[in-house]
């Protein structure tokens, strides 16, 4: 079992694949550590040896932010945008989306389940 970060890879998968279940690790850096390593990409995680392995941990310790430094570091990023109440910062605290997307049909993701508002009664006729 290959553990790496804190992450346990799944070891029927390609390394190139394999990588990017760590947070913060994508297709292209995957791709990177590989080659900087000189570990064939298309080689299963379960057939990395230690030296391997030691290899690409050396490689992400020094030179990428992952999992929970990552992490603590982009929810203090969108705290400084709380704190400064600039736009940004009030579309995350209303949750709502913060990239300039509409939001009368969609962005269902950021607004939740939809609550329905009973319309507006019609005066009786007389």
């Amino acid at each position: 079992m290959a553990r790496i970060a804190g992450v346990d890879l799944p070891k029927n998968k390609r390394g190139e694949i394999g990588l990017t279940y760590i947070f913060g690790i994508g297709p292209s850096t995957a791709k990177y550590i590989l080659d900087k390593n000189n570990i064939s990409r298309d080689k299963k995680v379960s057939d990395w040896n230690d030296e391997d392995l030691n290899a690409i941990r050396t490689t992400i310790n020094d030179e990428l932010k992952v999992e929970g430094v990552l992490r603590s570091e982009v929810q203090m990023s969108i705290k400084r945008l709380l704190d400064i109440a600039c736009y940004r910062g009030l579309r995350h605290r209303k949750g709502l989306p913060v990239r300039g997307q509409r939001t009368k049909t969609n962005s269902r993701t950021r607004k939740g389940k939809r609550k329905t508002v009973a319309g507006k009664k019609k005066a009786p006729k007389k």
